[in-house]
């Protein structure tokens, strides 16, 4: 009896460590600090503070300053509920926050001020529908996706070792790796200090432990 009581209090103290909470710093349209975490918001990509995004008749729209001014309108100042789920390669926590029991990722896909992040999770596509067909924010016109605008900074990418052409990227998902003509190769560095590798074929890049991304 004395065993279980010990194994469920150090259960509860883990659950504890997952979820934190504290007053919320808007950085952009998804990256909050949150308390004196820096929180990535988990499966969502809202435009980088210096995109611009097409507005449906010719011109274009300063879309990464209106993310940032809509989700600052929102929630700055608010006290948020965090369940942690994982740590980015920046260092910054990966989290599910909540606003008054309000998923505030969901708010700001459904709003059109980010996206789906497919390639982590899929867990926002269907508010993503929503605002899309609704024309909201991002959706109003062209949109080049935030990864893709964040790949063009980085310039073009390095030419594969030895023509060894699949990418094994480490992310929040996980080890996953990227194959030629998949929708998200070309944006995908590899970095050989964070433990990130070029693979010759799958079946090398499964035997190392990474899993073929879903698109």
């Amino acid at each position: 009896m004395l065993r279980l009581v010990i194994v469920l209090c150090l259960l509860a103290g883990l659950a504890r460590a997952e979820t934190f909470s504290g007053r919320v710093t808007v950085v952009d349209g998804d990256t909050l600090r949150v308390g004196a975490e820096k929180v990535r918001l988990y499966g969502i990509d809202a435009p980088e503070l210096g995109q611009r995004c097409g507005d449906g008749a010719g011109g274009d729209w300063a879309c990464g300053r209106w993310a940032e001014a809509t989700a600052y309108g929102l929630y700055q100042a608010k006290i948020a509920t965090c369940q942690r789920i994982d740590t980015d390669r920046y260092g910054r926590t990966v989290a599910r926050c909540f606003v008054a029991g309000q998923d505030i990722a969901a708010r700001l896909v459904r709003d059109g001020v980010a996206q789906a992040y497919r390639r982590y999770a899929l867990d926002y596509v269907d508010e993503e529908k929503e605002g899309s067909i609704a024309g909201r924010g991002i959706w109003r016109g062209g949109l080049q996706s935030p990864a893709e605008y964040r790949a063009g900074l980085q310039g073009p990418a390095p030419a594969a070792p030895g023509g060894c052409a699949i990418k094994g990227n480490i992310s929040a998902g996980g080890k996953i790796y990227h194959m030629p003509g998949q929708e998200h190769y070309a944006q995908t560095r590899v970095s050989e200090p964070k433990g990130e590798r070029w693979f010759c074929s799958e079946a090398e890049a499964r035997a190392a432990g990474w899993r073929r991304a879903r698109r």
